[in-house]
């Protein structure tokens, strides 16, 4: 027997009121569960680890970035013993959490990639491009059944200054072989009907959507299919040596593995090398009630692209399969200590400010109510996309940082992982892998620059784009802070 949905508090600040805004109105009954959770699902694979086992290669972390690890690893050599520790449950944190949004960038984006790794993003871009046919290959072959659709992605530009970043990444996608077409204000406003927009870039190449808990599902029942061994509730507290391998410790057992992944990405890592890097922020979610036909209509969504603006701090926004729209991003939070506590889900707050936006975006859907609100932490680093790097003498490899672009990117990071614990690969030439961001500072000046940040960007956003003094020292020294 379910419990019933915990209401939002933003309706008891309207209750007997009789004023409360149509953004309090929409929230009354809002839960705060995710929208891809928040259905039944079947018995959790594995138990708690108790006592000593032996694999391997042993997987930290049952996200999407373990479960590709373990899913490629056996996929190459299907006599290799693999054993997955997760937390929690499987694809319960960033992997059942997120938008959906799937893209074949590994950087972040084509700009961003241009800017960083200039000598090396046209080889980048293709690397992306076949990932991301390779991970629609793999929902095929595997029969996920995840509604994985490829309808690209619409950029859209709210204010005047936008619209040069448009051109831009247009001219970076096209230099690279990407497909994309710039719209003007009108045709941007016809294919996904909002007064807000000025101009948009559709992005048909290398983008689109799924249904991310169902693709999490999908790749542990591949994983299982082909023997791997999974240990829910059993996080990874420490890593040694052993012998010629390594032990992982969980609170009542252990794995001793020839080879050890770590993909707990905004977790707090075991490898404590790996902990100035990352920075853990909370990305906060709505989804509505789903639409009737008539509302559907009103929104002229026909080909049910994905959605972003073109801020500093940002929207995404799409349609779920149910005819939902799911509306997330731009309040992105961080707390004191780098906080991953449950408890820091449900930011009223930030859902009213979403509900807010959300209106402004769409003034025709007034009265459309919310059914979830929720929050999930991500995983960024200073250049936005993953790091990599090894430890204990090549035993154990690592990827985190993917700053909300995971569902395509974690793939092409269990490759590059596996590659490390191999100690031959192709991709190991790349300065994606061989370089790393840079670190953030220790507390509390972490949090006083992350602070700085988020309202520097703030002011970027609300004055034609026009970064501060501070904002430029951070470009300088490639340092950036991400929604």
């Amino acid at each position: 027997m379910s419990t019933p949905p915990r209401r939002s508090r933003a309706r008891q600040d309207g209750e007997g009121k009789g004023t409360a805004s149509p953004a309090i109105r929409a929230l009354a009954d809002a839960t705060p569960v995710p929208l891809w959770l928040d259905r039944p699902t079947g018995p959790a694979p594995g138990g708690r680890l108790a006592g000593t086992t032996h694999a391997d290669l042993a997987v930290a972390g049952a996200g999407f970035a373990g479960l590709w690890t373990a899913l490629l690893a056996k996929e190459a050599d299907p006599s290799l013993d693999v054993v997955v520790l997760e937390a929690d449950l499987p694809g319960t944190a960033a992997s059942g959490r997120n938008g959906g949004f799937v893209s074949s960038s590994l950087t972040h984006g084509v700009t961003n990639g241009e800017a960083r790794l200039p000598g090396e993003i046209a080889r980048l871009e293709q690397l992306g491009q076949e990932n991301f046919e390779e991970l629609g290959a793999t929902i095929e072959r595997y029969g996920i059944d995840c509604h994985f659709e490829r309808n690209g992605e619409l950029q859209v530009a709210t204010e005047r200054y936008q619209l040069d970043a448009l051109v831009e990444t247009h001219a970076a996608l096209r230099r690279y072989g990407g497909v994309a077409d710039l719209l003007d204000g009108a045709a941007t406003r016809a294919a996904v009907a909002s007064p807000t927009y000025l101009g948009g870039l559709w992005v048909r190449s290398g983008a689109g959507l799924v249904d991310p808990a169902a693709l999490s599902g999908g790749l542990v029942e591949a994983c299982l299919r082909h023997g791997v061994r999974f240990y829910t509730r059993s996080p990874v507290r420490a890593i040694e040596r052993s012998g010629t391998g390594l032990v992982l410790r969980s609170p009542y057992g252990q794995v001793h593995a020839g080879r050890a992944a770590l993909a707990v990405n905004a977790f707090r890592s075991p490898l404590r090398r790996t902990r100035a890097y990352v920075v853990p922020v909370w990305d906060y979610v709505l989804a509505t009630e789903p639409l009737t036909p008539g509302q559907l209509e009103s929104l002229a969504w026909r080909d049910r692209q994905g959605v972003s603006d073109s801020g500093n701090q940002f929207h995404y926004y799409r349609l779920t399969p149910d005819n939902r729209i799911l509306f997330g991003g731009y309040d992105a939070v961080y707390y004191p200590g780098g906080g991953t506590q449950g408890e820091l889900a449900d930011r009223p707050e930030t859902f009213l400010l979403l509900a807010e936006h959300f209106f402004a975006t769409f003034p025709q859907l007034e009265g459309v109510s919310f059914s979830h609100a929720w929050g999930g932490v991500i995983d960024t680093c200073s250049r936005f996309f993953a790091f990599y790097g090894s430890a204990y003498a090549g035993r154990l490899a690592y990827a985190a940082g993917y700053t909300g672009l995971g569902v395509g990117a974690t793939r092409f990071a269990a490759k590059v992982v596996l590659e490390l614990l191999a100690g031959r690969g192709e991709l190991l030439d790349l300065d994606l892998v061989r370089t790393r961001p840079v670190p953030f500072p220790p507390e509390p000046l972490r949090r006083l620059v992350v602070d700085l940040t988020r309202r520097s960007l703030a002011r970027a956003d609300a004055h034609q784009g026009r970064r501060d003094p501070w904002l430029r020292l951070l470009d300088r020294l490639g340092i950036g802070f991400d929604s």
